[in-house]
């Protein structure tokens, strides 16, 4: 797996994960990476420091991420999106497919939706992702 410093034409920076440099390539080129922020499909690649592969520890010398380390993460994720993104609900597949096609404002969106329907979008060429949403909560 390569990982990506990416950046989208409103300078919001986030990070992407492929299997090659080619699936990059053609991933970017058919427009199936999307901004997490601005929803934008015009991404680059970011400047990015060179990594060096290392055993069990990370740069800092510390041991790889703890699982409550992975959860803190993941509840940092959580809010972001529901800081910077408009909850939708079960209209997610609809309002996605309205953004797309230009019906409805083009905007940062999340909510619900059924495997199927996600497995439609992107079909479709609307590029979504799933996310874990764990609870905010001291579960």
């Amino acid at each position: 797996m390569i990982r990506y410093d990416l950046s989208c034409r409103k300078d919001h920076r986030f990070e992407g994960w492929f299997a090659s440099s080619a699936a990059y390539d053609d991933q970017a080129g058919s427009g199936k990476i999307a901004c997490p922020v601005c929803n934008s499909r015009k991404i680059a690649k970011a400047p990015m420091a060179p990594s060096v592969a290392r055993t069990a520890t990370t740069k800092s010398g510390t041991k790889a991420l703890t699982p409550a380390a992975m959860r803190a993460a993941l509840v940092e994720l959580r809010r972001h999106v529901e800081t910077n993104a408009e909850n939708v609900g079960g209209d997610f597949a609809d309002e996605a497919r309205a953004i797309h096609h230009g019906e409805a404002e083009d905007r940062p969106i999340y909510g619900d939706a059924t495997a199927e329907e996600g497995e439609a979008l992107a079909e479709e060429g609307i590029n979504v992702a799933r996310i874990p949403w764990v609870p905010v909560g001291d579960a």
